[in-house]
């Protein structure tokens, strides 16, 4: 099956639950016990074509591979919107094919196992709370800053997605109204100035030749952090003001060169947000890299599961 399998040496027993993410190259999946110790990690590649179907059987194959004789159910990250009740794939991003897939119903028929599924951000953002950098916080936001930007919200411990399930897409708020144009409609959004296709754009370079020339104490790559900084800044104060979070975790490839623009983007937050409503802020990395949506899949499933056992 092309895998490539972690299996713990320290047996456990008890109810447990698989994590999936499902990406365009690889789905990654994760076994894992209540209290977040993951007992087995397997990442297979993605079919190529992606078809649902072919999705499913792959998913399917992997799921056996596990072993599942102690799995209560399923939590599945999909890279795109999910209806409210995480049954159905609205469309997944860079898969040829995907829209209004009832994914959950075709996982449970071929697996036997309750399925509920949310967005990969949001799974991301799940899991940095569980088990990451937001794990101290009851309120907080992920912004995973990769080719688009992606969001969640934490308000009192629990995903916030909003009516019909489309809650958080924090990437898209208009930070200039005659900006580039997005993708989603919009002009002059978050995503268009601090993505790593703005900065391509902007620069003609990758986020990580700018990092390791910044590291050098190259001026002019000093320069442009800051100016990101300043950028994600301005962004995040809006976010603040309605969300009001204890904590921002910064997550996605960009944010390895988070010393760079954390200094002016506190900055920026500090000029434009009364105290009132960042008292105590903390802007934080995230912790679990590649990893998080598979670890937030996986808290998705114990809800579930707890809720219906």
């Amino acid at each position: 099956m092309g895998t490539d399998s972690n299996l713990l040496t320290q047996q456990q027993s008890g109810p447990q639950v698989l994590g999936i993410d499902l990406g365009g190259t690889a789905i990654k999946l994760g076994r894992f016990l209540e209290d977040g110790t993951c007992l087995q990690s397997l990442t297979v590649p993605t079919p190529q074509p992606a078809t649902p179907e072919a999705v499913v059987e792959a998913i399917a194959d992997a799921v056996t591979a596990c072993g599942k004789s102690e799995v209560k159910a399923i939590g599945f990250g999909t890279p795109g919107p999910v209806d409210a009740a995480g049954r159905i794939v609205r469309v997944a991003i860079n898969l040829a094919g995907w829209k209004d897939v009832p994914l959950a119903d075709l996982l449970e028929a071929k697996t036997g196992l309750p399925t509920i599924m949310a967005n990969d951000a949001n799974c991301a953002g799940l899991g940095e709370a569980w088990l990451g950098a937001g794990r101290r916080f009851s309120n907080m936001i992920l912004l995973t800053l990769g080719t688009g930007v992606g969001g969640a919200i934490i308000l009192d411990g629990k995903l916030f997605t909003g009516h019909q399930g489309a809650g958080g897409e924090l990437g898209l708020i208009t930070l200039n109204p005659d900006g580039p144009e997005c993708n989603s409609g919009n002009r002059g959004s978050f995503e268009q100035y601090v993505s790593v296709q703005a900065i391509r754009r902007r620069t003609g370079l990758e986020p990580e030749d700018l990092g390791r020339r910044a590291k050098a104490g190259d001026r002019e790559a000093l320069e442009f952090w800051e100016s990101y900084g300043r950028d994600l800044g301005v962004g995040l104060a809006s976010l603040i003001y309605v969300l009001t979070p204890e904590a921002i975790i910064i997550g996605g490839g960009v944010s390895a060169s988070a010393e760079f623009f954390f200094p002016t983007a506190m900055a920026e937050i500090n000029r434009r947000v009364l105290p009132s409503s960042r008292a105590l802020l903390q802007l934080l990395v995230a912790e679990l890299g590649n990893q998080a949506g598979m670890v937030g899949a996986a808290k998705l499933a114990w809800e579930k599961f707890l809720n219906y056992s």
